[in-house]
């Protein structure tokens, strides 16, 4: 055990005395590069692309393994123009990383998260509260709004259609965005982290068919929901109606109470159990 301890450390010596501050500023540099990459990547859904790329690899190393023709024939002519592929994929992606790179855009760039926090679901209570007591306030002056809370899939695509605000969660904010006269009002604020993170943003329409009574923010509302595990609370203008959507599914003509507890068990939620509230509520109406 000594001898192998006294060959670990004189190779170590040894590699450290050949290791010059360029290789050190080069091995950083590089983890720098993968590091952003991957910050950005998670901003957007081009983070399930990626692994489901490396889920395809591990089944082509499995048909190449038991030597599989046919599946290894066309799994090679895709790897074997996997650049191309990439490059195609993560268009936008790349080129959004390129832009915020060139403007110096690396405070998003935080390595420890405290979503788990004892501290974020205390926190998660009030922001539940104050998006309930807004959501009332313009339900009784029917002033439309649309909010999205946003779950485990990154809404990076949303928000860069919108307005960078990354602001406190508070109900006089909700209710100044969505003010008839404020510029931001016609678009869905979203809330990330238990904070208002950019408002006037656009999302995907519904394609399929929904009641003729439901307007744009509804069938928006509803589509959203179907591209990503985000809750989205809905304001109707007409009636003051308030609805949620969650899943491709919507609950309308929801109480205040409703409202308030079906965000605030979402905002503590694990990952494992997004969406879990929506679905008791569902079960109890």
């Amino acid at each position: 055990m000594l001898d192998f301890l006294k060959e670990f450390f004189e190779g170590a010596l040894k590699l450290s005395r050949s290791v010059a501050w360029y290789d050190i500023v080069d091995i950083l540099f590089v983890a720098f590069a993968f590091y952003y990459v991957i910050k950005l990547l998670r901003q957007t859904r081009a983070f399930h692309l990626v692994k489901g790329i490396v889920f395809m690899g591990l089944i082509y190393f499995v048909v190449s393994s038991f030597n599989m023709s046919a599946s290894s024939y066309i799994l090679n002519q895709l790897f074997s123009n996997i650049v191309i592929v990439m490059l195609l994929l993560f268009q936008p992606e790349l080129r959004h990383a390129i832009e915020s790179f060139g403007r110096g855009d690396f405070r998003k760039l935080s390595i420890f998260s405290s979503r788990n926090s004892d501290f974020y679901k205390e926190e998660s209570e009030v922001v539940a509260a104050d998006i309930s007591k807004a959501v009332s306030n313009m339900s009784d002056s029917k002033t439309g709004a649309l909010i999205v809370i946003e779950g485990k899939t990154p809404l990076g695509e949303i928000i860069a259609t919108g307005s960078i605000s990354d602001a406190a969660v508070s109900e006089v904010m909700l209710e100044n965005i969505f003010f008839p006269k404020s510029p931001l009002h016609d678009g869905a604020v979203v809330v990330r982290d238990n904070r208002i993170y950019a408002a006037g943003c656009i999302l995907p329409l519904t394609q399929n068919e929904v009641s003729a009574e439901l307007g744009t923010r509804h069938r928006a509302a509803i589509g959203m929901s179907e591209h990503s595990d985000a809750l989205v609370v809905v304001v109707s203008e007409e009636t003051g109606s308030i609805s949620i959507a969650s899943g491709g599914t919507l609950e309308r003509n929801l109480t205040v109470g409703e409202v308030r507890e079906t965000i605030g068990n979402f905002l503590k939620s694990d990952s494992s159990e997004t969406g879990k509230s929506f679905k008791i509520l569902r079960r109890r109406r």
